[in-house]
């Protein structure tokens, strides 16, 4: 389907004339997304904004695949991260490497965004905290730092290193949960962004890094030269924002969303009017509207990935009873399959498939074999053998046999599987929106990311809704349709 898809719009060349821009899954990255994407719709160019995609390996791999065109991404991140294994000693190492790639850097954009180390005041002063060096009297503090963070080559471990600190109660939390966290004592100290407006809402002490250990995180946009030939009017725009962005007013911004709710896209417009005076207007989104296209999106996921499991899993639940070695095999594997985290098959999708619905639909589905199999499987194995063989005395072939007496026999059993499979899609659907698919994850990722209660239930109710709405219409056919 995707290669239709990709013929078609090279015959008509359609998909050309698109934007693709992407953001990371916080309020800074998402702002600098929308800000390009304004600027992009403002020269009367068709752009799409895939805001909150994951983390940098998702955003990086997903631009040099051409899933996505640009994206804000951070000066020590590329050295550290992204180009960690080459091990630059600058940055104009790095510069070049992604040039030969076809990647440039539309920048810097003027402030830092470097990683620290927070703490309460109270906690702060309870222990007589100023710097990072002080954390290694306190062996018992809890750490909560950023998933991403706990793993990088600039993150914990060589942190740890560099400062021989002691601590072992470390759990990875995401960013925006972290700080309720250390608000509630849960946690005592967490990574923080340097321009993050948390700091200041929650009265927060950022130690002194002694060392020096974190380096500099200056903001640039990442682009492929290529679209950047196709679209000169923009990146001609764009290159204007060069330092236009100090530190003062990113946090600024970064206070807008998170602490004052203002909407993105408005906060979004309001500096590009600011800074180009383009008399750009906000239109407030309607709530039905959002609704009605998340639902579309998430029901788009759950029908066609529920569909296909159902074609494939029935014949394969049908051949395992039939051939009982070959169909522990396969029940096996689909048993495997369930046991990895969905948000892992996600992320394993991308390399083949890239970013958006084919992926989450292609993880929906491999999620949906084992209950359906297991379930015709049983069914048919379950049937009183004294019936199979009536049939057979009586003369029905193998294919009469299944179609007249046990499929029909085994009918509520795998109806039951394929409920079990459409309720677990509607709930999984919403980890789609961390690779673009939309749906109701994506208000509940904003909902998240903004400490919003009522986006979060903008995503969560309606899926919850869809889940019931779903078991039944199951039931309903089965009280109708199969016979007892």
């Amino acid at each position: 389907m995707k290669s239709l898809f990709v013929i078609v719009c090279f015959v008509t060349g359609l998909c050309a004339q698109d934007l693709k821009i992407g953001s990371k899954k916080f309020t800074e990255s998402v702002i600098l997304g929308e800000i390009a994407t304004q600027l992009a719709l403002s020269e009367n160019i068709q752009a799409e904004h895939k805001a909150e995609l994951g983390g940098t390996r998702i955003l990086w791999n997903a631009l040099r695949s051409g899933e996505i065109d640009i994206y804000p991404e951070y000066s020590g991140t590329i050295l550290n991260e992204i180009l960690a294994d080459r091990s630059y000693k600058s940055f104009k190492q790095a510069e070049t490497f992604m040039d030969s790639i076809g990647l440039k850097l539309a920048g810097p954009l003027g402030f830092n965004n470097s990683y620290a180390l927070g703490v309460l005041q109270k906690t702060a002063e309870k222990y007589h905290l100023r710097s990072i060096s002080d954390l290694s009297n306190y062996p018992g503090l809890k750490f909560g730092f950023t998933n991403e963070f706990m793993d990088r080559k600039d993150g914990w471990p060589e942190l740890r290193d560099v400062y021989n600190l002691p601590q072992e109660n470390v759990n990875g939390l995401d960013h925006d949960l972290a700080y309720k966290a250390l608000e509630a004592s849960k946690i005592q100290l967490m990574d923080l962004y340097s321009t993050d407006a948390e700091i200041q809402y929650y009265d927060l002490y950022v130690l002194k890094d002694d060392k020096k250990y974190f380096t500099e995180y200056y903001a640039f946009y990442l682009y492929r030269k290529d679209v950047a030939e196709r679209f000169k009017k923009f990146f001609d725009k764009l290159a204007l924002m060069k330092n236009s962005i100090n530190e003062e007013k990113m946090i600024a911004m970064n206070a807008a969303v998170k602490i004052s709710k203002d909407p993105v896209k408005e906060v979004s417009i309001n500096f590009l009017n600011n800074k180009y005076n383009l008399g750009l207007h906000y239109q407030k989104e309607n709530f039905l509207d959002r609704l009605l296209k998340n639902t579309l999106d998430h029901l788009l996921l759950v029908i066609i990935s529920l569909s296909a499991a159902i074609v494939v899993s029935v014949p394969l639940g049908i051949y395992s009873i039939k051939n009982r070695k070959a169909g522990q095999f396969i029940l096996s594997i689909a048993g495997i399959l369930q046991t990895i985290p969905s948000l892992a098959i996600l992320v394993f999708m991308i390399p083949l498939l890239g970013i958006g619905a084919y992926p989450a639909m292609t993880a929906l589905f491999l999620y949906s074999l084992l209950p359906i199999i297991r379930n015709t499987y049983s069914g048919i194995n379950d049937i009183p053998g004294h019936l199979v063989e009536s049939a057979v005395a009586l003369g029905l072939t193998d294919t009469d046999r299944l179609r007249f007496v046990e499929l029909p026999l085994a009918a509520r059993s795998i109806l039951a599987g394929i409920k079990t499979a459409a309720v677990i899609n509607v709930g999984t659907a919403t980890l789609g929106a961390l690779i673009g698919a939309g749906g109701y994850g994506q208000p509940i990722l904003t909902g998240i990311r903004l400490d919003d209660t009522s986006l979060i239930l903008e995503g969560a109710v309606p899926a919850a809704l869809l889940a019931l709405a779903v078991q039944g219409l199951f039931d309903l056919i089965e009280k109708h349709w199969v016979k007892h």
